[in-house]
């Protein structure tokens, strides 16, 4: 799922008091940035394998520091105790908090399983990248879905488009994903590319959120 992370984030910034929308698209990928940044130190592994999954050749056969229930957790409580020193809200830090965990259960939903609750044996996943009519359409519904509620939640103050280029800029990315060449290799051009595609996301999600205040 990438996306579909995003759905969080886009339905907590509508909730009174929330984090603007940018630092809740960082939450939604906060455990993937930590991926993709422990990949290349060795801290956590992936590997190619084309029998992975239908839809990802990607065997992410040990991640327990970011892709775990409990290192879930952890990155949340860490999310919220920044959120709240630097807001000072306990609600604002409790939701950024929510979003970030959210990965956890969001992916529960679509990878085969090696997702674990403590970074060890049973390995966890309900497997729907291995049915994409279920998968692509899901994912879809819930970016439109979501970023419906937050247009609805919000009104813009300046560049009404702004909304509807983070959405096709998502799409692009998602499109990338689905269809675009597979991965040979898990170098520089996998993880360096994950953690550019979360970084957009981020920048821009700050960017509409400048332009858009809560109704």
């Amino acid at each position: 799922m990438f996306i579909g992370h995003y759905s969080a984030a886009f339905t907590a910034a509508a909730l009174p008091k929330a984090p603007k929308l940018g630092t809740l698209f960082v939450a939604a990928q906060l455990v993937d940035f930590g991926f993709f940044a422990f990949v290349p130190l060795g801290i956590e592994h992936m590997r190619i394998d084309p029998t992975a999954s239908v839809m990802s050749p990607l065997d992410l056969y040990y991640m327990p520091w970011t892709h775990s229930l409990v290192a879930a957790l952890a990155w949340a409580t860490a999310f919220a105790i920044i959120l709240r020193v630097t807001i000072g809200n306990w609600t604002a830090a409790v939701i950024g908090g929510v979003v970030v965990v959210s990965h956890w259960f969001l992916d529960l939903v679509v990878h085969v399983p090696d997702l674990t609750l403590a970074g060890s044996a049973p390995k966890l996943g309900l497997g729907l990248w291995n049915y994409p009519a279920i998968a692509m359409p899901l994912e879809l519904v819930m970016l439109f879905g979501t970023a419906g509620l937050y247009a609805v939640g919000t009104r813009p103050t300046g560049r009404p488009r702004a909304l509807l280029i983070l959405v096709a800029v998502l799409l692009l990315l998602q499109a990338v994903n689905w269809f675009g060449p597979p991965p040979v290799a898990t170098d520089v051009g996998l993880w360096g590319l994950g953690l550019f595609a979360f970084t957009l996301a981020a920048v821009l999600a700050s960017w509409v959120a400048r332009s858009r205040v809560r109704r």
